[in-house]
């Protein structure tokens, strides 16, 4: 990273109806060839058939519960040390956290086929607000790789450049 680097963050719409800065993060993840008002729409029919598939439930908190289960709390990092590659456990900041979840729940929404993408991204959004589907498996393999190197910790990612 440049030592001039400057965070993009406060430049960060959020969205037009629900006035979310993760909703708008989302959106422009979804955004394909710069057509954000399209990805507006496939979110926000998804979210029509999320209220009507959970009518009990605000669809804006099933969204954001959805994205906070499927965040990953650590991840495993390559280091190379002496001949050989160790897989470290690390910490995932905040920021990434968001990033994560949200690439895993989009994969998992684009790998369905069969249904039109907002149905899919609806599943895929209900299934991780009960804990369940593809986003949280990945996130659940994730853990598991780190528990399994665990004992490469100490290695960390600060040691001898």
């Amino acid at each position: 990273m440049p030592r001039k680097y400057k965070s993009l963050k406060h430049l960060l719409k959020a969205d037009p109806k629900y006035n979310d800065k993760l909703m708008g993060r989302f959106i422009n993840c979804i955004m394909v060839e710069g057509k954000k008002s399209l990805a507006q729409r496939l979110l926000y029919d998804a979210l029509n058939s999320l209220e009507k598939k959970l009518p009990e439930t605000n669809p804006v908190e099933v969204f954001n519960k959805a994205i906070t289960n499927v965040k990953p709390r650590i991840e495993v990092k390559s280091k190379r040390i002496g001949g050989a590659t160790y897989q470290v456990p690390t910490e995932v900041s905040s920021d990434r956290q968001i990033c994560l979840a949200i690439r895993w729940l989009l994969q998992a929404a684009r790998k369905k086929r069969g249904k039109p993408f907002h149905l899919r991204l609806a599943d895929e959004l209900s299934s991780a607000y009960k804990n369940e589907g593809e986003a949280i498996t990945t996130k659940q393999n994730v853990h598991k790789m780190a528990e399994a190197n665990k004992a490469f910790a100490h290695f960390g990612l600060r040691q001898r450049r």
